[in-house]
């Protein structure tokens, strides 16, 4: 009774997050429109705070369960064989992204004859100024630098603590925790009772995130409310085509990620579909992938992964599986090329591709970091970098569709690799499991 309840708890709350979207929506066209008069930063702290609070929950929640499912594994020789499956299919589903977002760029040809006004001296310089603030400590370009600067860190305090914006270093809290998790497996019964208390903080984490995540409902009221309100829904007929376009790009890559999970999972993959949904209307949302992921490995283990695989892909994919992301630096790319009437031979748009296959990374969880990526790329390929000022105004509505794509993406990688590692329970099982793991009421 307590695993249907806890069900019924998980759909209710869906369905109140899209309450909260729908009202959001409609409190934000208000304040814009002058009907009611308020002060919408006392609206939008409370998504504020939940961004916050999920991630002040994320590092030892990433560090416990990743330790925990590493240890589980008992050998290095699993762990590498996960790896490699793992970033095998992060490529291959990059590549995916990045084509499909420059074929879809080249059909639709959103840019040509938009009609939109070349930015002013004053737009340009504040665009700049943006640019620059999300720059500084959130992404270095090229790969010498991705890998001296978000690979292994200095210290798991500064990882754990963040960038210049507070942003969690995921993939530095993975590194660190794949030599913890290896080295406590190492130990066998020496290390057992440290591997029982990091399991059990496993758990009060898990605890944390159902209380951070009763607030999600007025955490995404308030970010669609602010959004509304501060560009207004005006904005989106101004940019229709371009929005039309992108959102008919990923919905061709949901499809093709759904296609892929039916190959390997069947049936199945709607139950994961209808598992992972929470996450997904929460990522959409906030315009965050990292504000799904405790929801995304609970869902993986009602649908019946095995922690220590979930718990092992699911970091790796929040920095290598960015495909709503990726398709988006492309698309963008494309889009304010064909504004200024600059044409991009197809051995130039291929290297651009190579080029985000490495740029991209490491920029999940980062509400519009895209766009820092976007202006590395516009200026390394003699782009006009201003031409940034003319997707800022509506990167916000953008970026939700790109979040939740990761989360969706991430989400089938894990359920894929954990049946191939035969770590993924039947039906009947994960039932029994989620039962007997969730306490009586």
């Amino acid at each position: 009774m307590s695993a249907l309840n806890s069900k019924r708890g998980a759909e209710k709350l869906a369905v109140y997050i899209v309450l909260g979207m729908i009202l959001g929506v409609a409190f934000g066209w208000m304040v814009n429109t002058g009907l009611i008069a308020v002060d919408m930063s006392y609206i939008s702290v409370l998504s504020t705070l939940f961004l916050r609070a999920i991630k002040m929950i994320i590092a030892p929640l990433v560090f416990s369960t990743l330790v925990i499912g590493i240890a589980h594994m008992g050998n290095t020789g699993g762990i590498g064989r996960v790896g490699v499956k793992a970033l095998g299919w992060f490529v291959i589903a990059s590549v995916v992204s990045l084509l499909l977002g420059l074929l879809f760029a080249n059909l639709l040809h959103p840019g040509t004859g938009a009609g939109l006004s070349p930015p002013d001296a004053a737009q340009i310089a504040a665009a700049r100024a943006k640019l620059e603030a999300f720059q500084t400590g959130v992404h270095d370009s090229g790969f010498v630098a991705f890998v001296t600067n978000q690979l292994v860190p200095t210290s798991i305090i500064n990882a754990a603590g963040g960038n210049a914006l507070g942003e969690n270093r995921l993939l530095q809290i993975v590194v660190f925790s794949l030599f913890f998790g290896v080295a406590l497996g190492s130990l066998g019964k020496a290390g057992q009772t440290l591997q029982d208390m990091i399991e059990q903080l496993s758990h009060v984490m898990i605890k944390i995130t159902g209380y951070v995540m009763l607030f999600a409902p007025f955490a995404v009221f308030a970010a669609m409310a602010s959004a509304v309100a501060s560009q207004g829904i005006g904005i989106l007929y101004t940019y229709l085509k371009f929005m039309g376009s992108f959102y008919a790009a990923l919905v061709v890559l949901w499809a093709a990620l759904v296609a892929v999970g039916w190959y390997f999972l069947g049936h199945r993959i709607k139950r994961l579909l209808h598992e992972i949904k929470e996450a997904f209307f929460l990522s959409f949302a906030t315009a965050s992938s990292e504000a799904a992921y405790p929801k995304i490995l609970d869902a993986l283990d009602r649908f019946g992964v095995s922690r220590k695989i979930s718990s092992f892909v699911m970091p790796l994919g929040y920095s290598f599986n960015l495909d709503g992301s990726m398709m988006y630096c492309a698309f963008a790319s494309i889009f304010i090329a064909q504004v200024y009437g600059i044409d991009m031979p197809l051995g130039t748009q291929i290297a651009m591709l190579l080029t985000l296959m490495v740029t991209s990374k490491g920029m999940a969880g980062i509400p519009s970091a895209s766009l820092v990526v976007i202006a590395g790329t516009l200026a390394q390929f003699d782009l006009p970098v201003e031409g940034m000022v003319l997707i800022l105004g509506i990167d916000r509505f953008l970026d939700m569709g790109r979040s939740a794509t990761n989360a969706v993406g991430n989400s089938i990688a894990s359920a894929v690799i954990g049946k191939w590692e035969g770590e993924l329970l039947t039906e009947e099982d994960a039932e029994r499991r989620h039962r007997a793991a969730t306490p009586a009421a």
